[in-house]
């Protein structure tokens, strides 16, 4: 079975990168925000509703940067085949949420919440200079920030 996620590339003015750090499971992770396609759902459209969802952020999305090219199982079920989609995207409004200031920065609340939902996510930003793959946790998105250090 195919799992198709959908991430997006947001680098501000300040040239700092967007990431989320993500408690799941028990599973402390950084990786690109975005998420999972749903049914009937094209990409861009999906990115959009990502970036609302979680970041309640409204976001243009840009060019496509990288799709998976290479076999990687889930690692949440080895049953099932990642293909993941990665776009540039640019907010289109001023961030609402709390940002974090490093990294797992989850305030009282969210730990609280991560006890009944066994998931909570807080983005932050990195600047570019100082970003690279070793700082995300999944192997697809490591390539994608290659690709960005790169360009």
């Amino acid at each position: 079975m195919f799992n198709v996620r959908v991430y997006g590339i947001l680098i501000n003015e300040q040239r700092e990168v967007l990431v989320s750090d993500e408690l799941f499971r028990g599973n402390y992770i950084t990786k690109f925000p975005g998420g999972g396609l749903e049914f009937g759902e094209g990409t861009r459209d999906c990115l959009k509703r990502e970036f609302q969802e979680e970041l309640d952020l409204l976001i243009e999305v840009d060019r496509h940067i990288y799709t998976t090219d290479f076999f990687q199982p889930s690692a949440f079920n080895p049953e099932h085949q990642i293909i993941s989609i990665y776009y540039s995207v640019r907010a289109l409004e001023p961030f609402k949420i709390e940002l974090g200031t490093k990294p797992f920065d989850f305030n009282e609340e969210q730990m609280k919440l991560y006890k009944k939902k066994s998931e909570i996510e807080k983005p932050r930003f990195i600047p570019l200079k100082e970003f690279s793959a070793e700082l995300l946790s999944l192997p697809i998105d490591k390539r994608v920030a290659d690709i960005i250090v790169a360009e």
